[in-house]
Order: structure tokens, then C-alpha cells, then sequence
């Protein structure tokens, strides 16, 4: 009988030691959002910018809250967000994203659900007008990951997706910027060095079943050329969401979140530093004269401190800013914890959460 029962504990031990999963804190839910990081300073943001830019994510966090706290999932208050930040020209992504060298605009997008790390992604689009939502297409309605160009394109019209003319998506304020990057480049002055790598959206939320979801969407970077693609459709780079850890969307230099593989590596550092915390804990449980512990340690007893996710996240920031890149992240887990990091002047972003309000900031003092 006492081998039966020890044979079963081992079962179950070896299983969930495999498959150790944080317990989600049942009807709780969280939303984070970001509208790109960079030289964001109170002196280059006139009042009305500054009120225009926190309306924007009042509303985008506002969309996406109003499906968590009806127990709505967060794939889908993630798209519901970023769509919101997609329509806004203060942001680059959808309507404002930034021209590439040649005068038109490109579009990247990607997105992923934590419970089965399913994803979809979609690089240089010229006229979907949400291209999360085509992201989200390619990851339920294909039997791919990611699509690009005339492709993508192609897929998002057959999925009857809303189409633009590329011109719409242009602003007078990104073309004086284009303008402004070939001015610098015929001056022989290195154009990248300006602000012009910023805007990107993005969100995580994690729903009241305990399951994240990521999603970034983006213009690129001003003036890119030769079909450049940055980290926001690359999954594991800009984008990453694993029930197992946390989800992840990040903004700033794609060179650099791709060479680290910033949101995986968060996501892992999370996840391995979980798994340990668990295993240290059931290493601790006494047992009797035959093995058999005194009691069973469950990974639903568990969860990273916020403190410990801030210092994973702002660990990972720091390797790619040894590198030379700049930028920030937003990062949830799947028993509530949110948190920020950047390491440039100010970050868009914003914060939501069944347990706290609403709330949203601009510059790094915040």
C-alpha cells in the first residue's frame, strides 16, 4: 500500500516538476501597454502633445480593460489595445507610422498566446489597417507564423481584413522627419543617431484564467531601406508570451532586442528562476524512514516576487545596453505581476489591473 502510495507522489513529483506552471490568483486580471521608448523629454512635448499622448493610452487601456474585467481573454484585449494605438497618429504604428527611404510606409506586427505559444507575424504590409489584427489571422487562420510583404498582403484581403490606400497611413509630421533623415544623410551625418527609432506599440495583459498573451505593432524605423526588419515581428525578440513565465513586448533598437533575444530571454530567466524556487521548496520537505515526504509542495503555491521580475527584466535590459542598444519593455506574469523597464529618457506607457487603477506616464521620473 505505502508503495503504491509512494509510486503515485513520485508520478505526480516527476510530472509536475516538468510542467511546473504558476497558478493564475483566480478573478484577477492585468494589462500593460507601451507607445515606443527614446529621447522622450518634457521640453520636447508641448502640453497639448503631452494631453493628446496620455488621452491615447487612457483609451487604448481602457479598451483592453473593459474585456478583462468582463473575463474576457487577453488575446483579445491585447489586440483591442494596440488597435486603439494603431488609429492614433501620435504613435508609430498603423495611422503615423514613420515612411521608410523610399516615401512609403511599412508595417510589422506580431503577436502570441501563452497557452500554447501559438503565434503569427507579419512584416512589411502596406495596407491593412490594423496589422495585429492581421498578425492574429496569420496565427489562427494559416498554418504558418509569419508572412511577409506581398504575401501578407494577399492573406489579409482574402481574410477580408479592412484595407487602406498606403497613403492614408501618412502624417505631415513623419515626412518632415523623413525629410529630415535625408537631409542628415546627404550631410554625410549618421541619420540613425536621431530619434527616429521610436513609436512602436505594444501590450500584455494576463485574463482571469491565468493565461498572458503579447502583441507589438510598429512602423519601423525612419528611412529604413532594403526591406529592413526590426525585433517587434520577430517572435522571442519584440514579442513572447509562455504561460509558464510571462508575456513580453518591447520597443526601442530591433538590432539589439534580436542579437539578445530580449523577450524570450526574459521570459526564461522567469520561468528557470521559478522552477527553482519550486524545487528548492520541495528539496526542503522532510521525509519519513521510507521517502515518503510529509507533505506535497504544488507550484500553484508560488510566484515570483515583483521584485524578482524587475530584476530579471532590467538584468536582460542591461545585457543589450552593454551592447549598445536602447529602448524598454513591459513585462506580465500569469499571477498578476506587471512591471516596466527602460533605459532611455522617458517611455509611453500605461498600467491597468483589477486591483489598482488606471494609471499612465510619459517620462522616465514618473
Amino acid at each position: 500500500m505505502r508503495a503504491g502510495i509512494a509510486l503515485a507522489i513520485a508520478t505526480l513529483f516527476a510530472a509536475t516538476q516538468l510542467a511546473a506552471q504558476p497558478a493564475a490568483v483566480q478573478g484577477r486580471w492585468t494589462l500593460v501597454i507601451h507607445g515606443g521608448a527614446g529621447v522622450i523629454e518634457r521640453d520636447r512635448l508641448t502640453p497639448e502633445q503631452d494631453e493628446a499622448i496620455r488621452a491615447a493610452l487612457n483609451a487604448a487601456l481602457e479598451s483592453g480593460s473593459a474585456i478583462l474585467r468582463e473575463g474576457g481573454a487577453s488575446l483579445d484585449a491585447i489586440e483591442a489595445a494596440i488597435r486603439v494605438l494603431e488609429d492614433d497618429p501620435n504613435f508609430n504604428a498603423g495611422l503615423g507610422a514613420v515612411f521608410t527611404y523610399d516615401g512609403t510606409i511599412e508595417h510589422d506586427a506580431s503577436i502570441m498566446d501563452g497557452r500554447d505559444r501559438s503565434a503569427g507575424a507579419v512584416t512589411g504590409t502596406s495596407q491593412t489597417r490594423h496589422p495585429i489584427t492581421l498578425a492574429r489571422r496569420v496565427m489562427t487562420e494559416s498554418p504558418h507564423v509569419f508572412l511577409r510583404g506581398s504575401g501578407a498582403d494577399q492573406f489579409s484581403a482574402e481574410q477580408g481584413l479592412e484595407q487602406v490606400d498606403n497613403s492614408w497611413f501618412g502624417t505631415e509630421r513623419r515626412r518632415e522627419q523623413l525629410d529630415e533623415f535625408l537631409a542628415r544623410e546627404a550631410e554625410e551625418v549618421s541619420a540613425y543617431d536621431i530619434d527616429f527609432k521610436y513609436g512602436t506599440v505594444g501590450a500584455v495583459a494576463v485574463d482571469m484564467d491565468g493565461n498572458v498573451a503579447a502583441g507589438t505593432s510598429t512602423g519601423g524605423m525612419t528611412g529604413k531601406r532594403w526591406g529592413r526588419i526590426g525585433d517587434s515581428p520577430v517572435i522571442g525578440a519584440g514579442t513572447y508570451a509562455d504561460n509558464r513565465a510571462c508575456a513580453v513586448s518591447a520597443t526601442g533598437t530591433g538590432e539589439y532586442f534580436i542579437r539578445v533575444g530580449v523577450a524570450h530571454e526574459i521570459c526564461a530567466q522567469i520561468r528557470f528562476r521559478f522552477e527553482q524556487d519550486l524545487a528548492d521548496a520541495r528539496a526542503s520537505v522532510p521525509v519519513d524512514a521510507e521517502g515518503i515526504p510529509e507533505y506535497y509542495v504544488h507550484a500553484s503555491e508560488f510566484g515570483l516576487q515583483p521584485n524578482e521580475v524587475q530584476e530579471i527584466a532590467d538584468r536582460v535590459m542591461g545585457e543589450m545596453a552593454a551592447l549598445g542598444g536602447t529602448g524598454g519593455v513591459i513585462v506580465t506574469t500569469p499571477w498578476g505581476t506587471a512591471t516596466y523597464s527602460f533605459n532611455t529618457p522617458g517611455m509611453y506607457r500605461g498600467m491597468a489591473a483589477s486591483e489598482m487603477d488606471a494609471n499612465v506616464a510619459i517620462y522616465g521620473d514618473e
